[in-house]
Parts: structure tokens; C-alpha cells; sequence
């Protein structure tokens, strides 16, 4: 049976893969990453290992160890965390982040992922695991977006693309036709509520992959905790880009969508245009 090394950070996304990993049948070990990691994942892989977020070093021992070859990174590490003291990086992680020429995402993955392949393993595609979640085409919720909405949502995706190309964030969030948030290290859920207190309800939100997304890592994700975002800050629509996201517990979101009055899309360049 294949072996399969899950690197899990917080919410349902590293759950959602190791249920289809094993599905796949691969053996799965799970490299837990504390604090974030959800305790419910021990239950769904074959073994698993709690390690805090700061410790490359044993991080990649533990994989190697166990002869793991390849990879999968699910789950968000915040990136605030180098800023809040939470982190105490080992010397492995500290010789990775003095090797950086910036901490953008992309910098410190890459950079992540060079390090596990010295040691022989291969980070796979998150979408490898996840290929029933990608978001499809189109509108989701029973109602759509109003014209207004529309001119929002197209005019949003110039600018969230925009924001992805310069590895700043995925989100944005729009007011008839004005940015009102755009986010940055703090997160989706922090920037729709943000953005959405200055828009003073009705907002619209746009979540995109970065123009040359890496589908290793980063990939965009929305799932019950955006939706809460969502009707704390009185957001109306949340379009999202199909096929290169992941939307996690789809029907469980459409139906609490629809019960907040809020519609949910996926959105493309086609769409957009």
C-alpha cells in the first residue's frame, strides 16, 4: 500500500483529504501540526503525529522515519503567527527563514517545499485529495446576484487577481465598485468583516487563486467559517473561482446561505468578462 505523509494545519481542509487519500488507498500519516491541527483528524488516518508548527526539523524527521515519499499540505498556518511569538522555530526553521528573500506565501512555501524534497519527499497537488470539493461554475444558492452585484463581482476579480499576482491575498471585498478591504496577513474572515463594517452591509466578496497558483499549496478555501464571516459583516454575495478553490461541506453552505440571504458563485475569467 502507498504511504502517504499529510502535513495538516487548522480547519476541515486536512479532514476532508485524508478521508480521500484513504479512499485512494494510501496509508496515511498524519504530521499534526500543534496548536492548530483538529484533534478529529487522529480518527481518520492510519497514524499520526503532533508536532508543533515551529519544528521543520522533527516535522521532517518524523515523515522520513516513516518512509514517507510523498506529501500533501492541508490547512492554514497563519502566517500572523511569526509576528505573535506563537512560533518557536527550531534551527532547521530558522536557517530556512534567514534563507528568504521576503516572507510573501509563496517564499516561504517554496522555500518549505524545497527542504522536505532534500530529504526525498514530494509535495502533491492539495487538489490531488480534494477533487470532489473544487468549486464548480455558476451560482450555487437559489437567487443570484443583482446587476449592481455583477458589476462588483467583475469588477473584484480585476483586482483580487491583482493582489494574487503580487502574493498579498486572495480576498477582496467590493461596494458598488469600491474596494473596501483587501486582504493581507491577517486573513479572509478578518478582511470580510473589515471590509464588510465599511461597507455597511451589502458587500460582495471575491476569493480567487493567484495567477500562477501552486495547487501544492494555498489553494483558495471557503467553507462554514467564511459564511459566518460573511453575516457578521452583512455581505451579500460571495463569488468564488471555480475549479481552482475548494469549498468545503457544500450543501450544508448553500443551505445556510440561503437561509442568511446571502448567494454564493463560482466565477471564472469567462464569467467575469
Amino acid at each position: 500500500m502507498a504511504k502517504l505523509g499529510l502535513i495538516a494545519g487548522n480547519g476541515e481542509l486536512p479532514l476532508a483529504v485524508a478521508e480521500e487519500a484513504r479512499a485512494k488507498g494510501y496509508e496515511v500519516l498524519a504530521v499534526a501540526l500543534e496548536p492548530l491541527a483538529d484533534k478529529a483528524l487522529s480518527s481518520l488516518v492510519d497514524e499520526i503525529r503532533w508536532i508543533n508548527v515551529g519544528k521543520l526539523g522533527d516535522i521532517i524527521d518524523a515523515l522520513t522515519k516513516a518512509g514517507i515519499k510523498e506529501a500533501v499540505m492541508a490547512g492554514k498556518v497563519p502566517k500572523s503567527m511569526l509576528y505573535k511569538s506563537k512560533i518557536t522555530p527550531d534551527l532547521r526553521a530558522i536557517k530556512l527563514l534567514f534563507s528568504l528573500k521576503d516572507k510573501s506565501d509563496d517564499s516561504i512555501l517554496l522555500a518549505l517545499a524545497k527542504e522536505l524534497k532534500k530529504d526525498g519527499i514530494s509535495l502533491l497537488n492539495t487538489t490531488d485529495f480534494t477533487s470532489n470539493l473544487l468549486t464548480p461554475e455558476g451560482v450555487l444558492t437559489k437567487e443570484g446576484p443583482s446587476e449592481n452585484e455583477w458589476k462588483d463581482i467583475a469588477f473584484g476579480w480585476k483586482i483580487a487577481k491583482e493582489i494574487g499576482r503580487l502574493d498579498i491575498g486572495q480576498t477582496v471585498v467590493i461596494r458598488n465598485q469600491a474596494v473596501m478591504a483587501v486582504e493581507a496577513i491577517e486573513g479572509t474572515d478578518e478582511a470580510i468583516r473589515r471590509g464588510g463594517a465599511l461597507a455597511g452591509g451589502g458587500a460582495v466578496v471575491i476569493k480567487v487563486s493567484k495567477p500562477h497558483q501552486d495547487m501544492r499549496f494555498d489553494v483558495p478555501v471557503v467553507g462554514l467559517d467564511t459564511l459566518m464571516s460573511m453575516r457578521d459583516a452583512q455581505a451579500r454575495v460571495l463569488a468564488v473561482e471555480s475549479q481552482k478553490s475548494i469549498i468545503l461541506r457544500k450543501d450544508k453552505l448553500v443551505r445556510e446561505a440561503e437561509d442568511a440571504g446571502i448567494v454564493i458563485l463560482g466565477i471564472s475569467d469567462k464569467t467575469t468578462s
